[in-house]
């Protein structure tokens, strides 16, 4: 990200920046076992907060700021920004949907949603590697609550084979590799995922478009929002690679995998950055669109993926901690 270069190439910048800190976090599987939940929901909590805060200061303000100095709306200067902010949120819905279309039984999280247990674990250091899920119950999500109380449900999938006796552990020693049915269902979760970093490349792209168009429209503003999607990428890598680890890979496919779900930002950000150059009226709509994607991922997938093992008050705090660094960052170096 370097001041004075055109918009779009420091959206290609700003991208890489993004996708370089997905790898990075995809990279600590090489350090952490999958039964380090604590760390994984803690980082998740924390890039909550940041996109929250980034949404607003980095994205949604230009995006008001705008309306209202292009005088053609006067006093209905929200509606062009409730209007791409909505539609960003349903961009990111409608995307949801398709998923099963797709072959994908499962909600598309964040991460791939796995319940790793310090005694499965243990288990399966005593018995040898295996699948630390059964393939049939592949995501676990909060739903919403009934009676003021959350419950876990448990997402079946599933398979076509008839109920029987467990397979027997595979003998110790031998590395473990899922099963076709439970790679396909591996791949569309990592599908969704790339889809879930599309928003997050493209608000990079605008907000680099949109340099000098309003007085807070700055590079200092963009380059703050590419640093808040890195800050949220980094947990996001860790979230596809460690249950991956898990699920029998080795930690370089692991790896590989975690790194390439952001492996497409840097193509949304140089769309964006260009879209906005060559439709300077939409930039408020689609400073919002970006905002309103961005807001849906975060309340829709990593809130709730940060509370499904327990850690629920660390994720809140992490998440507050997250909001007031990212405000930090954009009020102070703005």
């Amino acid at each position: 990200m370097l001041q004075g270069h055109s918009s779009v190439l420091q959206a290609l910048l700003g991208t890489f920046f993004t996708w370089g800190l997905t790898a990075a976090g995809a990279a600590l599987v090489f350090v952490f076992s999958s039964g380090q939940r604590r760390i994984l929901d803690g980082s998740l909590g924390f890039a909550a907060g940041v996109m929250l805060a980034a949404s607003y200061w980095s994205l949604l303000a230009p995006a008001i700021e705008m309306a209202m100095s292009s005088g053609g709306f006067g006093s209905f200067a929200f509606f062009p920004v409730a209007v791409g902010f909505t539609l960003g949120a349903a961009f990111v819905y409608l995307a949801d949907l398709l998923m099963p279309h797709l072959g994908a039984a499962e909600d598309p999280p964040t991460a791939l949603a796995l319940n790793f247990t310090p005694a499965s674990l243990k288990k399966s250091d005593t018995e040898g590697p295996r699948l630390l899920f059964p393939e049939s119950e592949l995501s676990i999500r909060i739903d919403k609550s009934e009676n003021g109380e959350a419950y876990q449900r448990k997402k079946a999938v599933a398979t076509g084979l008839p109920e029987g006796p467990a397979a027997p552990a595979p003998p110790r020693g031998n590395p473990v590799q899922p099963s076709s049915g439970s790679w396909r269902r591996i791949a569309l979760l990592i599908l969704a995922i790339t889809i879930h970093n599309i928003p997050e490349g493209l608000a990079v792209g605008v907000g680099f478009g949109a340099i000098g168009k309003t007085a807070s429209a700055t590079f200092e503003s963009a380059r703050n929002l590419a640093i808040g999607i890195g800050i949220q990428n980094f947990p996001e890598g860790l979230a596809v690679s460690l249950p991956l680890r898990g699920a029998g890979f080795s930690p370089w496919r692991a790896f590989w995998y975690g790194q390439l779900s952001g492996m497409v930002e840097p193509l949304a950000g140089v769309f964006g950055a260009f879209a906005v150059v060559l439709a300077e009226p939409l930039l408020p709509y689609a400073l919002a669109f970006a905002a309103g994607a961005m807001v849906y991922v975060v309340m829709d997938d990593i809130i709730p993926e940060a509370q499904i093992s327990g850690n629920g008050k660390l994720a809140s705090w992490a998440s507050i901690l997250g909001f007031v660094v990212m405000m930090s960052l954009d009020v102070g170096l703005g």
